[in-house]
């Protein structure tokens, strides 16, 4: 699929103004290669790897990242799709770089949820640039898929990261906002949600503030493969505290302010060949 059939033009539009937008088949040429990746990598766990369903619990949260350049499948996903060019032009960037990608897996029977959070705060850079394509492998519907609320990239605010267990992340001495309680005042938000089918993707901000609920079918896999990507004005970021990914050779490599240039972030769009 091209980017003339996603629509592109509208959905920039969309994306910009309201911090998310369905994209109906956009990887669905990817499908089976990022299913192949997504196997690969739960058969063969990378070192960030995270189990968060409780003890006892009849389900399975997975979670992995950071595992692009281990897994083939990830790597020519990144480097052959056109998920870099569709970045840029969602973003309005020149260039798009791509700062990882993240597998969740909820099985069957998963009764946790995913809190609400934005990514933003999580990350080790900064910027207005970014977009991240939550990229359906299974049939996911209404019910159980990802919930993101409408403009909140626009807020102004920068949220306390939280832990999917539930845990506030160590941050002394960065001035951060308490996320409000949007459960239990849903009506005062616009909160966006999809029937999706298998390579569908949502895009979003890193500052859209989203979560989701568990996997309550008996029988249905929900796994997603996440990318994330980043534009022209992103630079790096030193935070007071844990960051995650914690990427933690780059800090040894790049200082306050620079530009993401560095092999662990690769520049794709446009494409040197």
């Amino acid at each position: 699929m091209s980017t003339a059939d996603i629509g592109i033009d509208s959905a920039a539009e969309r994306f910009q103004r309201d911090g998310v937008v369905h994209l109906a088949g956009a990887f669905a040429d990817w499908l089976d290669l990022l299913r192949a990746g997504v196997e690969r990598n739960m058969g063969t766990p990378g070192p960030y790897t995270r189990e968060y369903e409780p003890e006892g619990s009849k389900g399975y949260f997975f979670g992995d990242y950071c595992n692009w350049d281990r897994v083939p499948e990830y790597r020519d996903f990144v480097f052959h799709s056109h998920a870099a060019g569709l970045a840029a032009q969602l973003m309005g960037s020149s260039t798009a770089r791509f700062f990882h990608e993240h597998v969740l897996v909820k099985e069957p029977r998963t009764e946790s949820r995913t809190p609400w959070h934005h990514d933003l705060p999580y990350y080790c850079i900064d910027g207005t640039q970014c977009v991240s394509f939550w990229t359906a492998l299974d049939p996911v519907p209404r019910a159980i898929c990802l919930e993101l609320v409408v403009g909140s990239h626009r807020w102004g605010k920068s949220f306390m990261p939280k832990k999917f267990v539930g845990v506030d992340y160590r941050r002394e001495g960065e001035a951060l906002d308490t996320m409000p309680d949007i459960d239990g005042h849903r009506d005062e938000y616009e909160i966006a949600s999809f029937d999706v089918a298998p390579g569908d993707a949502i895009a979003f901000h890193f500052l859209t503030v989203h979560g989701a609920p568990g996997n309550a079918s008996a029988s249905a896999r929900r796994r997603a493969f996440v990318h994330r990507w980043v534009g022209d004005d992103v630079r790096f970021k030193v935070r007071p505290g844990e960051v995650s990914p914690p990427f933690p050779e780059v800090h040894r490599r790049l200082s306050d302010g620079d530009p993401l240039d560095d092999p662990e972030f690769p520049l794709v769009w446009p494409s040197s060949g």
